[in-house]
């Protein structure tokens, strides 16, 4: 996806389905079988949408790990992937502060990550800008496999609450 001056593309991806295996530690939590099928529908969809990043920003457990994994199996592409423990264990501002640090010139990054924290990034990065579409989707949950896509105009650095626009929230079933 190429966009003209200053504008920049954030895609939001919670992770697909995991397993909820008791002794498993969070971290090493395993897609399920729905989990995977949803992945390739996230890359699918992502591939529809002629949405590839330049940067993939993907938290290091196993479940997000096997969704981007997935998801480029669906047709996903991303020319670059970077894993961030950052993004497993950080909030909001944390993982706003891994974008800033890491997406250098790309003008597309896409986030696989963890909820409350994507579905909290999203509502407060777009805080009612954008699609009414998009906004019902995101007001009616942010469920595993969701896709949140916001346009951004200006640097990366200067990226915070209320500064983007929620263009498209879709939830990937396979």
């Amino acid at each position: 996806m190429t966009r003209a001056g200053d504008d920049k593309v954030l895609i939001l991806v919670r992770h697909a389905k995991a397993e909820q295996n008791l002794g498993t530690p969070d971290h090493e939590r395993q897609l399920t079988m729905r989990g995977r099928r949803d992945a390739r529908a996230i890359g699918a969809w992502l591939h529809e949408h002629e949405l590839g990043p330049e940067l993939v920003l993907c938290s290091t457990s196993t479940r997000t790990r096997q969704t981007w994994v997935e998801a480029e199996m669906g047709g996903a592409c991303g020319e670059s992937v970077a894993y961030e423990g950052s993004l497993y264990s950080g909030g909001v501002e944390t993982v706003l502060r891994t974008v800033r640090e890491s997406a250098g010139e790309a003008q597309v990054v896409l986030v696989v990550g963890h909820n409350p924290t994507m579905a909290a990034l999203a509502s407060g990065l777009a805080d009612g800008n954008g699609s009414t579409a998009a906004h019902d989707c995101l007001a009616a949950g942010f469920p595993t496999s969701t896709v949140a896509v916001l346009r951004y105009a200006g640097s990366w650095d200067d990226l915070a609450l209320g500064a983007a626009a929620l263009e498209r929230c879709h939830v990937a079933r396979g």
